[in-house]
């Protein structure tokens, strides 16, 4: 199973168009920044813990529980959606690996 932390529309239309474009035409790229937003096994909200996680795309994302859930800055907004293959949190932003 996987946790997905789905940004929203409104997410991927603050990505500066240029910069979507671009993505968009590298598919090495787009591929290492949509399994960045994805992290191995099924995590809920209630198991959420502060610190490093390691994600698909092989970076880490850094995630914050003080008055509320962020990951690498983005607000989770949804949470514990259950899929057939794990679990989706949608946030606010669309967040990129360093």
């Amino acid at each position: 199973p996987f946790t997905v932390f789905a940004p929203t529309d409104e997410a991927f239309a603050k990505v500066p168009k240029a910069q979507l474009d671009a993505l968009l035409a590298d598919k090495a790229k787009l591929t290492a920044v949509l399994t960045y937003h994805v992290v191995p096994g099924k995590v809920m909200a209630a198991d959420v813990k502060a610190g490093s996680v390691p994600t698909v795309q092989g970076s880490s994302l850094t995630v914050a529980t003080d008055g509320g859930v962020k990951v690498d800055g983005a607000r989770v907004i949804a949470t514990d959606i259950v899929a057939s293959n794990g679990v989706i949190h949608v946030i606010d932003s669309v967040v990129l690996p360093q």
